[in-house]
């Protein structure tokens, strides 16, 4: 029997619940609690010196109005940087390989944003829907465009997400059984395929932490618009 390689992306079911919520639960349970103490600990400062770096250079570009938002886009920034680092472990599970997890983060919040928009500034925040010098005959049409690409923005987070990891873990996969294949028959070859092999994982790893910037970046784009 053939393996299916896209076995690795269903969701674990044991006694007939689901595991996925474990998995979400996991990295808050192993980030470092801070101590009673008055100087922190090395892993303590560097978490905090990350935290504010991270936050910092998010909302350089952002209005005041916009850092209300700074604890929810940096607490999802390390739920996604984490999920996605420990799904590189083996015998786990990936819970962002999943496309309905990603657009379940990616529309509520989305949508928050354009709310937000609506509710502050109407005028402005329709008005990205027409931009200012378009010939008459092609309002319509541009209006439709651009609407069209505002509901997009979503689908486009979600998306993404799941697709850098998907198919870094495949090629991670496809590799690695080539390995074990080419061991016995030609070692050498096997040696080199091994050493690609953490290559790719390194890059795995920084495509986890760079998609999981990528996505708060986005939706601090998408807020910056509406604020």
């Amino acid at each position: 029997m053939a393996l299916n390689l896209f076995d690795q992306f269903l969701s674990p079911v044991y006694l007939g619940m689901p595991l996925i919520a474990i998995a979400l639960i996991m990295p808050w349970i192993i980030f470092p609690t801070p101590p009673t103490r008055w100087l922190n600990n090395r892993l303590l400062a560097v978490q905090n010196w990350f935290i504010n770096q991270f936050t910092a250079q998010l909302f350089l570009p952002l209005n005041p109005g916009a850092y209300k938002w700074a604890m929810m886009f940096t607490s999802l920034m390390l739920l996604l940087i984490s999920l996605n680092m420990l799904g590189l472990l083996p015998y786990t599970f990936t819970p962002t390989t999943q496309l309905s997890l990603n657009m379940g983060l990616a529309v509520p919040l989305w949508l928050a944003t354009v709310i937000i928009g609506m509710r502050n500034q109407p005028t402005v925040a329709l008005g990205h829907l027409l931009p200012e010098g378009t010939p008459v005959p092609l309002i319509p049409a541009l209006i439709v465009i651009e609407t069209i690409s505002l509901f997009i923005r979503p689908l486009a987070l979600g998306v993404r997400l799941t697709a850098n990891l998907t198919a870094g873990h495949l090629l991670i996969q496809l590799i690695a059984t080539a390995v074990f294949v080419l061991l016995p028959l030609m070692p050498a070859v096997a040696f080199l395929t091994a050493v690609l092999l953490l290559l790719l994982t390194l890059l795995e790893v920084a495509v986890a932490v760079i998609q999981a910037y990528v996505f708060v970046l986005l939706l601090s784009l998408y807020l910056q618009e509406n604020v």
